[in-house]
């Protein structure tokens, strides 16, 4: 299942809900479980949840990808997935509250059985484990429209939200349309969409209205909703002030981003499969991503209640508007304190097989390039390159190589290279770095990836600081595990560029690190 999609530095971030104070889960304390927290939406809610002074239970396939967080220290994680009843018994022990933040988006063909049996194990044993209150995040359906006419991913949240209402658990079922906010799916389509072109040919469906609503609104009633009276068993639609068409959206983010005046010319032959392609084209989100994102934007998705207020009043300055939460996300974007991103759930069909070195791999050919270097730099300097690879940065040789290895990667389906950096000189395991993902980092000595580009086999990347007989030494490991003959031939065809590409990178890599210790380290956010 995937993470549907918090600062610890002592202040509230622009985007995450703001009059807080973090004095910790107190004595008796209500448990809130949170499913999905390496997700884009579940890793801002669990430090909003600590701050208002509940204690928090992560529940995650692979608990190292929280533990860089800055609250990992401050939560219990329990290892296990939505779909493993067993798993889920453990994680509700002694619950009080539990989020339900995952869905199958893009899991192939089977997605809303997935969905369906996910969902009926929460609610079984959430009610069996004597859960007070399930809160779900899903999609704002269009009203007066017949559900089969929904697309599939629509259709399936709505009928996740009628599982949960009927679990026998009291449900807050909250549906939201577009999330505005740094780091989301729909805040990078938008803005790539916008400042990449200032002509556009577009589908049809910008002109469809629609009721966005800021990510700060929605933390903040997920948090709310936690303390619902327990004869509350219902949907709420949320959103924002204001009901506008994507194109009308497109046009205030130029505005608030200080860009000329985009010309939209809207055509009626885009059907959302080839919307999806050509917003994966011209955007870092790919098409299995973009589909049920364009797809929900065919119908009107406007608020028909919300009277979520009763229970959860707005503050004043509440609920934002869209050109201050436009605002807000690019100020996030601009200063690099992007706290989630919406490609930190891990992508359907991505490889998440072990290292092959590890113990629990088992078997099978492996091709490995290996480049060594002696590096006369300190060693802070040389992790300083090794940690801030990748987005602009770069990858330090032939860039032609590498643009043409992203642009094939899109192509065939695959996430390409244009995810960029969660932050530029930060990582943290599960982050996504173009197209690999942070397997293992120990900082200051190794940074491990894993591929994510489309691939007849699995791969990694290793970059090492390593001790070395004169001083410091770079290490740097490309392994290839291949499936099939297919990828037998794809190594041996790529494996005579190798000296180019990885032979560059290292080359740069310490030469980039000669240039870097000179230059004083700057300053990182904790």
């Amino acid at each position: 299942m995937d993470e549907r999609t918090g600062d610890a530095t002592g202040h509230t971030p622009d985007d995450a809900p703001g009059g807080a104070t973090d004095g910790g889960p107190g004595e008796g304390a209500r448990t809130c479980l949170v499913t999905g927290a390496s997700g884009y939406i579940g890793g801002r809610l669990v430090p909003e949840l600590l701050a208002a002074g509940y204690r928090v239970r992560c529940l995650a396939r692979t608990p190292g990808k929280l533990r860089d967080h800055p609250w990992a220290d401050r939560v219990d994680i329990v290892r296990g997935d939505v779909t493993d009843a067993e798993a889920m018994a453990r994680a509700m022990d002694g619950v009080d509250v539990a989020y339900y933040l995952v869905h199958a988006l893009g899991s192939g063909r089977d997605f809303e059985d997935t969905d369906r049996r996910a969902a009926r194990t929460f609610g079984e044993q959430a009610r069996r484990a004597g859960v007070r209150r399930i809160v779900y995040l899903g999609g704002l359906t269009p009203a007066d429209v017949p559900e089969e006419r929904l697309s599939p991913h629509l259709r399936s949240r709505a009928e996740v939200g009628r599982v949960l209402l009927d679990s026998g658990v009291p449900t807050a079922v909250l549906r939201a349309a577009v999330i505005i906010g740094s780091g989301s799916a729909s805040f990078e389509m938008l803005r790539y969409l916008t400042e990449r072109l200032p002509v556009m040919v577009t589908p049809r469906w910008v002109h469809t209205r629609i009721q966005p609503i800021a990510v700060r609104d929605v933390l903040r009633v997920l948090v709310g909703c936690a303390g619902l009276p327990s004869d509350v068993n219902r949907a709420f639609d949320i959103g924002g002030p204001e009901v506008m068409t994507y194109r009308q959206m497109m046009v205030r983010y130029a505005a608030v981003a200080g860009l000329p005046r985009r010309v939209i010319l809207p055509i009626p032959v885009l059907t959302p499969g080839l919307s999806s392609h050509w917003v994966g084209l011209v955007t870092p989100v790919p098409a299995s991503i973009a589909r049920p994102l364009t797809e929900s934007l065919r119908h009107e998705v406007v608020c028909r209640n919300q009277d979520i207020e009763r229970y959860v009043p707005n503050p004043p300055g509440h609920p934002i508007g869209f050109d201050r939460a436009v605002a807000l996300a690019l100020r996030r974007v601009r200063e690099a304190q992007v706290s989630t991103h919406w490609s930190s759930a891990s992508l359907p069909g991505a490889p998440s097989d072990p290292l092959p070195t590890d113990p629990d791999w088992a078997g099978g050919s492996l091709y490995t390039d290996v480049r060594e270097r002696e590096a006369p730099v300190r060693p802070d300097a040389l992790w300083r390159v090794i940690e801030g690879i990748g987005g602009e940065n770069g990858w330090y040789s032939f860039p032609l190589a590498w643009a043409v290895r992203g642009w094939l990667d899109r192509l065939v389906g695959g996430v390409g290279l244009r995810r960029g950096r969660r932050d530029a000189r930060r990582l943290r395991v599960g982050d996504s770095l173009d197209f690999w993902r942070v397997e293992e980092i120990e900082r200051g000595r190794l940074l491990r990836l894993r591929a994510e580009m489309r691939l007849p086999g699995l791969a990694w990347l290793e970059m090492r600081v390593d001790d070395g007989p004169g001083g410091v030494r770079y290490r740097q490991r490309a392994l290839f595990h291949p499936h099939g003959l297919l990828g037998h031939l794809y190594w041996w065809g790529v494996s005579p560029f190798h000296a180019v590409v990885f032979g560059g990178m290292a080359r740069n890599i310490v030469r980039a690190a000669s240039r870097t210790q000179e230059r004083p380290a700057p300053a990182t956010t904790p």
